[in-house]
């Protein structure tokens, strides 16, 4: 099943553009190879607002967003992750508005780190978030734009949640899903089993359009689902392949499987063979030789 991914999306930076009833849309300017066009903050409601990741530290950004805002109470602002390009403007539009954080919980790794292992995506935490209403996976929050419920995603972080806005059929995705790219899932921070039983757990459900955070949206996310559950799986076994062939290195394996993909992708392409790798350790398929990390050996079991 092929998956195809949609790099048409064109932003209109700085201006709130409708995307659903009650829902409109604000992209930050902050374009760039990981976060495409921009990062998408989402506005809920009408005489009163929720607002869906801030995004980054930017003040062009922040005006944008209180002139969309224009005045208008904001009953809470919530996080799908704790990334600096979804939070970096958490603490401003806070005290802008004086609305509470509502979020799964600060930042965390998805696993212990290993002795002498360094976060790759550390730089990319903003660890100075704290959710003033910590929300649970399956929990509802009520509010003037609708009743949200909070879906637990953890996979490209441990802590990023999807949220529902289920009288509409629409879900607010985060980069667990998006339509221009596949998710980069990193160890430490991120962890691959847990980013596929995300994936199985929204294809359970019936939402009917996804609202990513970078991007446009994903107009029919059942078959979406399928074709990313697919592609995963078959760049697993062709990373299994590789080892098998004899590639020990990550470097050697994504200059094999990524030759058409830009160089300047090459990092991002480096962390998910690492992360698919870290997964066939955990399944007794692959070895690595002093722990799973990006210099590491792998060897067929």
């Amino acid at each position: 099943m092929s998956l195809d991914l949609d790099t048409t999306f064109q932003p209109q930076h700085g201006r709130p553009v409708p995307v659903a009833p009650g829902v409109v849309r604000l992209t930050a300017p902050n374009t760039g190879p990981m976060t495409f066009t921009g990062t998408n903050t989402y506005l809920l409601g009408q005489d009163t607002l929720m607002v869906i990741d801030p995004g980054p530290q930017d003040e062009a950004h922040l005006s944008a967003l209180l002139r969309a805002i224009d005045g208008r109470r904001v009953e809470a602002i919530l996080a799908t992750h704790t990334h600096l390009d979804h939070t970096g403007l958490h603490a401003a539009l806070r005290d802008a508005t004086g609305a509470p954080l509502v979020a799964e919980g600060p930042h965390r790794t998805s696993r212990p780190l290993a002795p002498g292992e360094i976060n790759l995506l550390d730089a990319a935490a903003d660890h100075s978030f704290r959710p003033d209403i910590t929300l649970g996976d399956g929990e509802p929050f009520e509010t003037a734009a609708g009743r949200l419920v909070g879906i637990a995603t953890p996979g490209h972080t441990a802590n990023h949640m999807s949220f529902a806005l289920e009288d509409q059929g629409l879900l607010f995705s985060g980069d667990h899903v998006m339509a221009w790219s596949t998710t980069i899932v990193a160890p430490p921070d991120g962890r691959m089993a847990d980013y596929m039983a995300s994936l199985d757990k929204l294809s359970a459900r019936a939402d009917r359009l996804y609202l990513p955070g970078h991007g446009g949206p994903v107009e029919r996310p059942a078959a979406f689902l399928r074709a990313t559950r697919a592609h995963r799986r078959m760049r697993e076994q062709t990373i299994l392949e590789r080892v098998r062939a004899g590639d020990r290195f990550v470097a050697d394996m994504v200059s094999a499987i990524y030759r058409s993909t830009p160089k300047a992708l090459h990092g991002a392409a480096a962390l998910s063979v690492l992360a698919h790798l870290e997964d066939l350790c955990e399944r007794g398929l692959v070895a690595a030789t002093g722990g799973v990390e990006l210099t590491a050996r792998f060897e067929p079991v």
